[in-house]
């Protein structure tokens, strides 16, 4: 028999031992380590056998050089301080925990897909990451992943956050989701959004859900899961940051600017005339209740009672803000398209981090 016979007949077979791997379930994580090492060593018999036969014209297997789309992408769509003082950061390069004071990093979580856009921290310390492909959840105590895959309206996730009650709320690109946490059970789903997307969420103290869409805000009951009021009219029409203010009020982001609405009327009660026409993208209250502002062109610091901007901060890793968290560590924390940073609260003054951070958002 020939040497390419012998080596189209290996890879055949190859291909039917990982079609029955497949469809038995196996551990995904262990199943591409382990793919990995089968790989190389299929292609080291192979060489053998094109050696011994001195086929100058065998064909040979080699690595592609095509670049890595996500090795350059270090977005930090999510941050989650966590009730052991930490800070998880979650980016397009995977997730990792640090050390608020400092900014070193304490662990990095090997997960199933690297872009995480949402996150939150359930009763019990465990995190839950929303990613494209589904949500994930994390147990600190081993910095491992502990459950996945969980059933959604879709597995886009784009928006996490815990109830009064202690239930995980989910918000996809289809709807809504309630998971208990606890048994890891579809409690129920809200699929009817105007908007459809749940772009963000926010808890508002009377314990009532608010949702930001493509089309405005709806509030829901979550003892009952029903659609209480909605907004369809806002400037800038879709709702993609929230936050609730120490009044109770809800402040939404747009495309067009700053809201605040009454989160037990749901009545629009003004626009932030000094954030008009500003794309606003990320939104968070401080101890002081100073409002940190996110935006397409900069970070913000505001004053909620009269509107005034207080101050820009520059030295950032990119303009484009994608998440904060204030008071954690010694710092304010930023996640930008380019990478992570942090705010002196001191000085006012803009740092990248030394690692989570792209070349050009660390210059």
């Amino acid at each position: 028999m020939s040497v390419a016979i012998r080596v189209t007949q290996h890879i055949a077979s190859t291909a039917v031992l990982w079609g029955a791997i497949a469809m038995i379930g196996s551990n995904p994580l262990k199943l591409q380590a382990d793919g990995s090492v089968y790989a190389q060593t299929i292609r080291n018999q192979i060489h053998a056998q094109l050696n011994e036969a001195n086929t100058p014209t065998a064909p040979v297997i080699e690595r592609s050089n095509r670049p890595n789309p996500t090795a350059h992408n270090y977005k930090v769509g999510a941050l989650q301080a966590d009730y052991t003082g930490s800070l998880w950061v979650g980016s397009h390069q995977g997730l990792a925990r640090i050390n608020p004071e400092t900014g070193q990093i304490l662990a990095r979580v090997n997960v199933p897909n690297r872009f995480i856009d949402a996150m939150s921290q359930d009763r019990v310390g465990r995190i839950w990451l929303g990613t494209p492909d589904g949500l994930v959840r994390v147990e600190p105590r081993i910095n491992e992943v502990t459950a996945q895959n969980y059933r959604l309206p879709s597995n886009r996730v784009l928006s996490t956050t815990i109830d009064q009650r202690g239930f995980l709320w989910v918000g996809t690109d289809r709807g809504l989701a309630m998971i208990s946490p606890d048994e890891g059970l579809l409690m129920t789903t809200v699929q009817a959004l105007p908007g459809v997307s749940a772009n963000t969420l926010t808890m508002a103290p009377d314990g009532n859900l608010w949702v930001g869409t493509l089309e405005g805000l709806v509030r829901v009951s979550t003892a009952s899961a029903y659609i209480t009021h909605r907004i369809t009219d806002l400037p800038g029409k879709s709702a993609q940051a929230m936050t609730v203010g120490p009044q109770g009020q809800v402040w939404v982001g747009t495309p067009a600017g700053l809201l605040v609405v009454d989160g037990r009327t749901g009545q629009l009660l003004r626009s932030v005339t000094q954030l008009r026409g500003r794309d606003v993208t990320a939104l968070a209250f401080d101890s002081n209740q100073s409002l940190w502002v996110g935006t397409r062109t900069g970070l913000l610091k505001l004053n909620p009672y009269n509107g005034a901007v207080i101050g820009r901060v520059p030295s950032l890793p990119s303009e484009h803000i994608l998440s904060i968290s204030p008071d954690t560590g010694n710092k304010i924390w930023v996640g930008t398209t380019e990478g992570l940073g942090w705010v002196s609260q001191t000085t006012g003054q803009g740092q990248p981090h030394g690692s989570i951070v792209s070349a050009f958002g660390a210059r």
